[in-house]
């Protein structure tokens, strides 16, 4: 297993160099990979008083942004939106926002996307929330041709492009498309056409009839499900001690997952070395489980 931890956008603030020195704090641990939440605005709690989910008093930095910054200043972690909601953007500009990261990170960008949650933030960018589903199938179909074409011509039914292509291309041919999300019908689609699954932080014990509904579309779609990638994440608040994360871990591991993801938001901390503290502690109670760096 691969180590993986969430960057802490809620919690670590706006400084630069703060920033900075978290991501190559994590490298430097032997992470292999970082994760980043996003949301582009928050609704007023005031105004949805039944909001359960991050409200405008959230702070979210914006993800393409952040992975370029964190390109230039790691060498060797991968850098994974866990997830940026698709539908809700234009799928030709994340195709060309996500070329131009994996081409400044020397191949590092893994993209994970979903549909979400949230229809005010939809209404904010003037997409359409109730159709999102239906949607990103397109927009994945659309992006990996604009990975993998000089110019592509293709009219679906969200779509319109007529010869036309990004330059400069990805150097991965196509970008990993990894998936959140745990309906049915997204398990299945992740069989189908995903790269990738990324759970939340149930045990696997919990989550193995969700990995074999996936396993399951990925036989039926002719693919090997085995190549399908399994990200799980521990919520560092809920399972706080090494034997709760050994134990975890391990039970993915016999699940066959690649990853193990740290969350360490939740935990109270007011200084971004205090992440890297957990981080560490967390590194040491899987040696025998992961490869460290």
């Amino acid at each position: 297993m691969k180590l993986s931890i969430i960057f802490p956008s809620t919690e670590i603030g706006n400084d630069p160099e703060a920033i900075r020195d978290w991501a190559q704090g994590v490298e430097d641990l032997g992470f292999d990979q970082i994760q980043l939440f996003e949301h582009v605005v928050g609704a007023n709690p005031a105004t949805y008083p039944n909001l359960r989910m991050y409200t405008s008093q959230t702070p979210f930095h914006e993800p393409f942004v952040l992975m370029g910054y964190m390109a230039a200043v790691t060498k060797r972690v991968e850098l994974v939106t866990g997830i940026l909601i698709l539908p809700q953007r234009q799928t030709t500009l994340v195709a060309k926002q996500a070329a131009e990261v994996d081409v400044l990170s020397n191949g590092r960008l893994r993209l994970g996307i979903g549909v979400g949650r949230g229809e005010f933030e939809y209404e904010a960018l003037r997409e359409n929330f109730h159709n999102r589903g239906r949607r990103v199938e397109e927009q994945i179909e659309v992006l990996r041709a604009l990975w993998t074409n000089e110019t592509v011509t293709f009219h679906g039914r969200w779509h319109d492009l007529s010869d036309v292509g990004i330059n400069p291309l990805p150097l991965q041919r196509p970008i990993p498309i990894w998936m959140g999300g745990q309906a049915e019908r997204v398990l299945e689609r992740i069989g189908r056409i995903g790269d990738g699954w990324i759970p939340g932080g149930q045990s696997a014990d919990e989550t193995r009839p969700q990995v074999e509904t996936i396993r399951a579309a990925a036989v039926g779609a002719g693919r090997d499900p085995n190549e399908i990638v399994l990200m799980p994440r521990v919520m560092a608040p809920s399972k706080s001690s090494p034997e709760q994360w050994l134990a975890f871990a391990d039970g993915w591991n016999g699940l066959g997952a690649q990853y193990i993801v740290l969350n360490t938001m939740g935990c109270g901390f007011t200084r971004p070395q205090q992440h890297l503290e957990l981080a560490d502690e967390f590194k040491e109670a899987l040696l025998g489980l992961v490869a460290v760096g």
